[in-house]
């Protein structure tokens, strides 16, 4: 299917999208700090690999490569709503508009999945994205060496600080 995709059949890279969208759609989700672009960094995650898919090497996993065009979108995406972010902090109104953390409902109120959403937010994005890459996704250690450039050691390490941080966040949720 990907041979037939790098030689331009549209069907091949319809089903290639089918096959990983779910996942793609996943992880952004999990990376950006505003889900609801998530759908469009797919899209445009996508369409970067049909325009590179003739120069995919075969040497490596599909998903392995689209994954490391993914988290460079979910990157820039991430760096471009800070920049926004910034600039709103700098309107005075703004920070009038922002929830008091006094003012949300209570702990047992809110779905367990948004606890650990917002825990999971908490996590710094280099750590966050090996976290997603390799427990969520199943990416093994020399998998994510290759698609970040990052030695798996300090990979390993990032995983734990993710882990240690989300297992302090959540310690409360599941003693409930």
């Amino acid at each position: 299917m990907i041979n037939r995709a790098k030689l331009g059949d549209i069907e091949a890279f319809t089903a290639i999208v089918e096959r990983y969208h779910p996942r793609a759609l996943r992880f952004a989700r999990g990376l950006l700090r505003n889900a609801d672009e998530a759908e469009d960094v797919v899209q445009d995650a996508f369409i970067r690999v049909y325009r590179a898919l003739p120069r995919y090497e075969e040497r490596q996993r599909f998903d392995a490569w689209l994954f490391r065009i993914l988290g460079n979108c979910c990157r820039s995406a991430n760096a471009s709503q800070h920049r926004r972010d910034v600039m709103d902090a700098e309107d005075e109104g703004a920070l009038e508009r922002v929830a008091s953390p006094e003012t949300a409902d209570g702990p047992f109120e809110m779905e367990f999945g948004d606890e650990v959403k917002r825990a999971l937010a908490e996590v710094p994005d280099y750590n966050r994205e090996i976290f997603l890459l390799h427990y969520i996704e199943g990416f093994s250690y020399e998998e994510i060496e290759k698609m970040t450039g990052v030695r798996q050691s300090a990979l390993k390490m990032r995983v734990k600080r993710a882990s240690d941080l989300l297992r302090s966040k959540l310690q409360g949720v599941f003693r409930a």
